[in-house]
């Protein structure tokens, strides 16, 4: 990202989601963003994956600017290169777990890695519901679901919204323990938006956003020194 800016208009004038945000995320890292409510983590997202279009600024991924990309030409690069996980699953009502997951795979033409999905079906803990339907299924089974889809076809690049805020303590830090493998062993990107330290600290670097800026930066985050980070933040 360099130089970006999100504007919204509003009644009462225009508010910069984001404001003049220049980064560079390496190649086979992880990052996580936090931040109070409101300081444009997910519009941040958003806009990494051409989800949505900054008001000023260019963003490129993997050296391919996006701001020249028509809506054709960004779908096709989001289904190749960037699996999502989003606080809203996006599950298909009418396939079972096995077809949401492996549904990628199938709108890219691409061959399924049987070994590599059972991998993952495996950490993610939903192994044993493949025939389920998503309303069989709790919110956080379903979340696992859309942790695995995003998984499976090994994008470049894993945005993830607080995938593990509706697991349980043990199934989370299953999810963070195959992000963070998919990052030391298959050279993915993951892009982490997070309020939890204990998930941060499975980054290599955690930024902080407030009012649309990145106000500071953590190398090696442990919980800890999160937790403290994020009070200092707090108070502003």
């Amino acid at each position: 990202m360099e130089g970006v800016y999100r504007r919204y208009d509003s009644e009462g004038g225009s508010i910069d989601a984001l404001a003049d945000i220049s980064l560079s995320v390496a190649r086979g890292s992880f990052v996580v963003l936090m931040g109070p409510s409101g300081s444009g983590k997910s519009t941040f997202l958003h806009c990494a994956s051409g989800v949505d279009r900054p008001t000023d600024g260019e963003i490129w991924l993997g050296g391919v600017p996006l701001s020249g990309m028509g809506e054709n030409d960004l779908t096709r690069l989001r289904r190749e290169r960037v699996g999502f996980v989003f606080q809203a699953y996006n599950l298909l009502p009418a396939l079972d777990v096995q077809d949401n997951v492996t549904l990628p795979l199938r709108l890219a033409g691409a061959p399924l890695d049987r070994d590599w999905a059972d991998r993952i079906l495996e950490r993610v803990g939903i192994a044993d519901r493949l025939g389920h339907r998503p309303a069989e299924l709790s919110g956080g089974q379903q979340q696992r679901v859309a942790i695995a889809r995003a998984l499976i076809g090994r994008p470049d690049l894993i945005l993830a919204d607080e995938p593990t805020g509706a697991l349980d303590s043990d199934t989370g830090g299953r999810v963070l323990r195959l992000l963070r493998e998919s990052v030391d062993d298959l050279d993915q990107t993951v892009l982490m938006v997070t309020h939890d330290p204990v998930a941060a600290s499975y980054a290599d670097t955690a930024l902080f956003l407030a009012d649309g800026r990145i106000v500071d930066s953590l190398d090696g985050p442990t919980a800890p020194t999160v937790a403290e980070r994020m009070s200092r933040l707090g108070r502003g």
